[in-house]
């Protein structure tokens, strides 16, 4: 699978160990930056993520920053960007089978690199349920055409 990774300053550390742990299980890691531990804007690497999952140059993405929170936000601004923050494992899991979630956000301030790894995996090992969560995911791209 062809995942794209991408971080500020503050989660560039958990973003190489993310992108190693990926390679290592057989994906083509897609680096979008930062690629320097100095201050960047979160916004430009959020954004960058979500265009190249919007674009088709990535399946998934895994955006890092200090808290996930701002760089979710960015990410989410793309349309066709279904960006979740997550903490754990359920987290990461349940925002693809309930909201079809294209990208991951996680915190390097927040969680250590086991949980994030844990996370990744199971995000990327977990499916979209279908259902009645279509629907739901359905107004949400609705919600992109206002």
């Amino acid at each position: 699978m062809r995942i794209a990774v991408g971080s500020d300053h503050a989660g560039f550390h958990l973003k190489n160990t993310i992108a190693e742990h990926l390679e290592a299980a057989g994906h083509d890691v897609v680096d979008v930056g930062t690629h320097k531990a100095v201050s960047v804007d979160y916004p430009d690497f959020g954004a960058a993520l979500g265009r190249a999952v919007a674009a088709g140059e990535a399946e998934l993405a895994v955006a890092v920053c200090g808290s996930g929170i701002g760089i979710c936000i960015a990410a989410n601004k793309v349309k066709g960007v279904r960006a979740a923050t997550v903490h754990d494992v359920t987290s990461a899991r349940l925002c693809k089978e309930h909201n079809n979630a294209n990208v991951i956000c996680v915190g390097e301030r927040f969680i250590g690199p086991q949980v994030a790894l844990d996370a990744v995996d199971a995000f990327l090992a977990a499916e979209f349920a279908q259902g009645r969560h279509a629907r739901r995911v359905d107004k949400i791209s609705q919600l992109e055409q206002e």
